[in-house]
């Protein structure tokens, strides 16, 4: 049996329902091993997107003041490491983790960008970490849906993987605003004016 539900749900400026609208989505993938620090494609995705009015949860422009992340940082890190000076690396990034895990507590959903050909600590860790707490994990794999690792097919429903950024887009404006979507025992739409309120 599919888990398919039918629409009741805020709506965007246009009138259209938006089940997305106010939901955190956070965005997953390399930053330390990639030439942009995994900007670009943040950036791209969050503008494709603007008009389903989601708060994005980019660890690459942290809303919090501690756990940034830039170039300058990475080379600081990078030049400790180089020295073998390894404690205020392992501080840096016990913080750095520790706000990261956290944006993924908070989210309502992840995108996650998987690159093959980069080794992705965190990445990984933040896909598990959604996953056992049931969150939908909607993935990109960068060489194409063919070539996500097996081990991703075993945790995230294999109709949220995709190969391009377009069919990522595709399906979160599905989830938005298609009449009737599969939940897959994943997405969760709560209604807050349900609330009691005192």
């Amino acid at each position: 049996m599919k888990h398919e539900i039918s629409i009741e749900t805020p709506t965007t400026y246009d009138g259209r329902p938006n089940r997305l609208k106010g939901m955190r989505g956070y965005l997953a993938g390399a930053m330390d091993r990639v030439a942009d620090g995994g900007v670009a494609w943040r950036v791209d995705l969050q503008e494709d997107l603007s008009d389903l009015e989601v708060v994005w949860l980019d660890p690459t422009h942290k809303p919090i003041e501690i756990g940034v992340e830039d170039m300058e940082n990475r080379e600081y890190r990078r030049k400790q490491k180089e020295t073998g000076n390894f404690a205020p690396v392992a501080v840096d990034m016990k913080i750095i983790r520790c706000v990261d895990l956290r944006m993924v507590d908070l989210s309502d959903f992840l995108v996650v960008a998987i690159d093959i050909e980069v080794h992705q600590c965190g990445t990984y860790e933040e896909l598990t970490t959604a996953n056992r707490q049931k969150k939908p994990i909607v993935v990109n794999c960068i060489q194409g849906k063919k070539a996500v690792p097996d081990w991703v097919l075993g945790m995230v429903p294999h109709d949220m993987i995709f190969g391009s950024w377009k069919e990522v887009s595709q399906y979160l404006r599905h989830v938005a605003h298609d009449p009737v979507i599969n939940t897959f025992k994943r997405w969760m739409f709560f209604n807050y004016d349900l609330c009691r309120k005192f």
